[in-house]
């Protein structure tokens, strides 16, 4: 004798329902898993940025001041210049 199909449907929604509860557990496991994961992942990353400042700083320090003295050197070069040209040619009568 077969089963009426309204059993049928009733054992199938049974059969979803529970694979749609063992969906949820495995989701949340992901996430979970997920969360741990970005948090590590950030923490790696804080560190790491933060050591490639502390190295990187002293340098970009160094190198702005270089630049700062290069840049009065020039200055200068270009006043001391611009006073040697007009100090050798007389004006014009």
């Amino acid at each position: 004798m077969a089963s009426s199909p309204v059993a049928r449907l009733e054992s199938r929604l049974k059969t979803l329902q529970r694979q749609i509860e063992k969906l949820e557990t495995e989701a949340k496991k992901a996430r979970g898993q997920a969360r741990v994961r970005l948090r590590r992942l950030e923490r790696r990353t804080r560190v790491t940025v933060g050591r490639a400042l502390q190295k990187a700083e002293p340098q970009v320090r160094k190198a702005v001041a270089e630049a700062t003295r290069l840049g009065r050197g020039l200055r200068a070069g270009i006043r001391a210049g611009a006073a040697a040209y007009r100090a050798g040619r007389p004006p014009k009568a």
